[in-house]
């Protein structure tokens, strides 16, 4: 899929709108407290423990926002939750109470919680087949770049602004929202799904808990979700507290693995397509390759060399080898998850998967710092155990979905039966 031939009207704005979006977060999300610090005055210690609240609080609205996308379309809810960050962005520099900041904070965290299993629905409502996978890791590839761009436009802004470069950041991105909302209108309508009223009351949630191949899908994303966090959350505390590397240096891991996903996640992603025939092989050799990269990490805390430039050239080859796992598995995983929902509850099963990326953000960071406490190692060892558990139950749910969703493309049905359609 490419901006020289899309695959449907509108594409192109579809992209545009991710990309303006994902820049403008990347104004403030690798700076986070210090940028709400100086947009709002508030301490930081009030706002960290308010952002820590609300996101808890937000993860309610997933389920709701997946009954949203069921009842109303994605495209309608995706402009809403564009338009609902874009206020609370653009009013959070007049956030110098801490029950007004409360307030945005919560409206801002419902948004971008429930943000990505819509946009998840609306590629499933636009496309179809293989042309959903390359979306993903379009999608993944374009999101990496904004967030660097995004980075770049604020620290010129703080270089020239001092610290009212925040605040203009903080309407930038209100700004990028209101033109992704814009974008989204130039694409196609929602598909209307037509439900009897008595198909109605028997459908929702308890249909989603029902479908046990689903919540087994939704469990080893969970498990695997666990080690992506590894990155921003546990390395930090490894690298500083662990290995003693100098601060000033851990960045470059994040930046590796940005540049990476940014320039080669669409390549990466088709050259797997074309060695697995199907999404849930492809995803479990991604996870494999976490297993080898949190072994890595393993071997380098026992070892811990004294030489620096030692420590970051292991520390970062086990960035790229972890990096290049979720190059793999994220577009097979997610577009598995899009297949194998049903299209009338494709917004409550997608909500329902998302949850598990949600729980273990929130986790997380718990975690990981009760356990390198006791041994640097210990972490590692964990994330280790849940991707070597997430990637082999990817390998064998294909006996339990749908071919239309395990198979990038389905085989012909033997003669005598009958296909099975997930989507």
């Amino acid at each position: 899929m490419s901006f020289l031939r899309p695959s449907f009207k509108g594409e192109r704005a579809l992209v545009a709108g991710i990309a303006i979006d994902a820049t403008g977060s990347g104004m403030y999300v690798p700076f986070n407290l210090i940028f709400f610090k100086y947009v709002t005055g508030l301490p930081l210690a009030q706002i960290g423990l308010v952002l820590t609240v609300t996101s808890l609080v937000a993860m309610v609205a997933l389920p709701l926002g997946g009954a949203a996308v069921d009842r109303f379309g994605a495209l309608k809810v995706l402009i809403a939750l564009y338009l609902l960050r874009a206020i609370g962005f653009a009013l959070y520099p007049l956030a110098h109470s801490l029950a007004l900041f409360a307030v945005l904070a919560l409206v801002t965290a419902v948004g971008t919680r429930t943000a990505p299993s819509t946009l998840q629905a609306r590629f499933s409502e636009l496309l179809g087949g293989t042309d959903r996978d390359r979306m993903q890791a379009l999608s993944r590839s374009l999101g990496n770049a904004g967030l660097g761009s995004g980075t770049l436009i604020a620290s010129l802004l703080l270089a020239t602004a001092g610290n009212s470069g925040y605040v203009i950041a903080a309407w930038l991105n209100a700004g990028s929202f209101v033109v992704a909302a814009v974008l989204a209108t130039r694409t196609p309508a929602s598909p209307l799904v037509e439900q009897t009223p008595a198909a109605r009351k028997k459908s929702g949630y308890r249909l989603v808990v029902k479908d046990r191949p689903f919540l087994t899908l939704t469990l080893a994303n969970l498990l695997l979700a666990i080690g992506y966090t590894s990155l921003t959350v546990l390395l930090p505390l490894f690298a500083i507290g662990w290995l003693h590397v100098p601060q000033g240096i851990i960045g470059s891991a994040f930046v590796v693995n940005t540049v990476l996903c940014a320039v080669l996640g669409v390549p990466v992603a088709a050259f797997a397509r074309r060695r697995f025939r199907r999404r849930n092989w492809m995803a479990a050799a991604g996870a494999g390759l976490f297993v080898i990269a949190f072994v890595g990490q393993i071997v380098l805390g026992t070892v811990r060399p004294k030489n620096t430039v030692v420590i970051m050239a292991v520390l970062l080859t086990c960035v790229v080898v972890a990096t290049f796992g979720e190059l793999v598995h994220s577009p097979a995983s997610s577009t598995l998850a899009q297949a194998a929902a049903p299209p009338a509850l494709r917004g409550r099963y997608l909500a329902a998967y998302q949850s598990s990326w949600a729980l273990a953000n929130a986790l997380t960071p718990s975690l990981f710092t009760a356990l390198v406490v006791v041994d640097g190692r210990l972490p590692w060892l964990v994330i280790t155990a849940t991707a070597l558990a997430g990637g082999t139950m990817l390998w064998f749910i294909d006996r339990k979905l749908p071919a239309d969703a395990v198979y990038f493309e389905p085989p012909a049905p033997s003669a005598g039966t009958t296909a099975v359609t997930a989507s």
